[in-house]
C-alpha cells in the first residue's frame, strides 16, 4: 500500500510542473507580446505523447528502500502539500523558461518560426525527461534507488527519443504539427536542458534530506 500511494505521489509531483511549464512559457510570450514558443497542436502532441511513454513509467517503480521505516502518515494528509507545492512552481518556472529562452535564442539567430518551435517542444520534452528521472524518488538520490531498477523509465525514455527524433525530421511530422528540421548541434544544447532540471531536482532532494536530518533528535 505504501508503495502504490508513494508511486501515486511521484506520477502527480512529475505531471503537475510538466503541464505547468508548458502554461507558463505561453503566458510568458502572451506578457511580452511575443510569438507563441509553442502551437496548441505541439501541445496536444507533447501531453499525449510524454504521458504514455514517459509518466506510465512511474507506476512500475520499485519500493524504496527504508519504505517500511517511515512513519505512518496521516489519514488526511494531502497528496499535494507545501513542499511539493513549492517544488512544482518552482520546476514550471524552470521548464517555461528553458522553452522559452531556447525559442528566443534561436529567433535571435534568425532560425525559421518552425525550428524555433521545434526547439522549444524539444527542449519541453528533455526537461521532462530529466525531471522523469529525478522524480524516481522525491526523497533519495536517484543512486540510493538503482540507476537501473525501472527498466520502463530507460525503455519510455529512449522511445521518447526516437519519437521526437521522428517529430523533428520526418517530413510527414513537419506538415501535421508544423516542425522543421533543425541542426545536429541543438541536440547538445538539448541534452544539457535535460541534464540542468535533472541535476537542479536532485540538488533540491539533498538541501532538503540535509534539513530533515538537521531537525532529528540527537542531530
Amino acid at each position: 500500500g505504501r508503495g502504490v500511494y508513494d508511486n501515486l505521489v511521484k506520477f502527480v509531483a512529475w505531471t503537475l510542473p510538466t503541464n505547468g511549464g508548458e502554461g507558463m512559457v505561453l503566458l510568458a510570450a502572451i506578457l511580452l507580446g511575443t510569438e507563441l514558443p509553442v502551437l496548441p497542436v505541439q501541445l496536444l502532441w507533447i501531453n499525449m505523447v510524454t504521458a504514455v511513454l514517459l509518466g506510465v513509467a512511474l507506476v512500475f517503480e520499485p519500493k524504496e528502500p527504508g519504505l517500511m521505516q517511515r512513519p505512518p502518515r496521516k489519514v488526511d494528509a494531502p497528496i499535494l502539500d507545501a513542499a511539493l507545492g513549492i517544488r512544482t512552481v518552482l520546476v514550471s518556472l524552470l521548464i517555461g523558461g528553458l522553452a522559452f529562452g531556447i525559442f528566443e535564442w534561436a529567433e535571435e539567430l534568425h532560425l525559421s518560426h518552425p525550428q524555433a518551435r521545434t526547439l522549444a517542444v524539444n527542449a519541453i520534452v528533455v526537461a521532462e525527461v530529466g525531471y522523469l528521472f529525478a522524480c524516481r524518488s522525491l526523497r533519495l538520490p536517484l543512486w540510493r534507488i538503482g540507476l537501473g531498477s525501472n527498466k520502463w523509465v530507460w525503455l519510455g525514455s529512449g522511445a521518447m527519443l526516437l519519437t521526437q527524433l521522428g517529430f523533428t525530421y520526418l517530413p510527414v511530422m513537419n506538415t501535421l504539427l508544423h516542425t522543421a528540421p533543425v541542426p545536429a548541434w541543438w541536440w547538445l544544447v538539448l541534452s544539457g536542458m535535460g541534464a540542468l532540471v535533472f541535476v537542479l531536482a536532485e540538488a533540491k532532494k539533498l538541501v532538503a534530506g540535509l534539513k530533515r536530518r538537521a531537525t532529528l533528535p540527537g542531530s
